[in-house]
């Protein structure tokens, strides 16, 4: 799927309303089958940018095209078939805590599936051996039929990358899918991710913060600062000059390093109130 926006600017989903811009005339263009990562600081408009890609709300601003039609131009009927050849992987992925992981996996399919189909799903997994196999791909073949709620953060995340490879998507938006894995297991999940896309020309789009994880395996980086658009180039040709402009007073991102928390200031003694009987 070809992405192409033009002049783009778009509040985060969570913004107030009258709130600034995430993303601020952004030009992008991505070709069909490419594998592209978008990094940057917190706040870059990173998440923002996958959910205007996604179709989950319109731009403020600007041209956004799929494939060379404009998504809010078009019919309802026609904006939910793209939507269904579209696959949003979030930070947290929506996963209901008492569901099988083998139901909640197959549910990638769901965009593909009528009502009737749809309903019968959640009570007679369709295709079992598929689910096993996606699971596998991320080392969890052996937790097909454990509940979500049984689950560690890292393995509910790869549950939901695990969606990807059943969907019947053109386009992967992968958003953070590496914040709950040690590095072994977000090796794998990206290595994984690339070579699917890969075999079946799936653009896939993922924002990290794992800079060296996105060095060593994507061919071209995006870098966001402040909702505009710092560099776009072959990943041999970031330096670490224009990753420490793109991070300047973030560099414990740069480093992978969670930020200190705030020392509080100690309370005041209270008094001691004692009571004679």
């Amino acid at each position: 799927m070809n992405l192409d926006l033009q002049g783009v600017s778009a509040r985060h989903p969570a913004a107030r309303p009258g709130a600034a811009h995430a993303l601020k005339g952004l030009n992008l263009q991505v070709a069909s089958g490419e594998q592209v990562a978008v990094i940057g600081p917190s706040g870059a408009g990173k998440t923002t940018l996958l959910q205007v890609l996604a179709c989950a709300m319109p731009p403020a601003a600007g041209q956004l095209r799929l494939d060379g039609a404009a998504p809010w131009q078009l019919p309802r009927s026609d904006l939910q078939r793209l939507r269904g050849r579209l696959f949003l992987a979030p930070q947290v992925p929506p996963l209901p805590p008492r569901q099988r992981v083998v139901t909640a996996v197959l549910a990638g399919r769901l965009p593909a599936m009528g009502l009737w189909q749809s309903l019968r799903s959640l009570f007679y997994p369709a295709d079992i051996p598929a689910a096993f196999d996606a699971l596998d791909r991320f080392d969890l073949a052996d937790k097909l039929f454990d509940r979500v709620d049984r689950l560690s953060g890292g393995e509910r995340q790869r549950v939901g990358l695990a969606r990807a490879l059943l969907a019947p998507a053109k386009l992967w938006l992968i958003d953070e899918p590496l914040s709950a894995l040690d590095p072994t297991r977000s090796r794998q999940a990206v290595a994984t991710l690339i070579d699917e896309a890969r075999t079946r020309g799936v653009t896939l789009v993922a924002t990290l913060h794992q800079v060296d994880v996105a060095l060593a395996h994507f061919p071209r980086i995006i870098g966001l600062r402040d909702g505009a658009l710092a560099f776009d180039l072959p990943a041999a040709q970031v330096t670490r000059e224009r990753l420490a402009a793109l991070y300047d007073q973030y560099e414990h991102e740069l480093r992978g390093e969670v930020p200190p928390a705030p020392v509080e200031a100690p309370a005041a003694p209270q008094p001691v109130v004692m009571h004679c009987r």
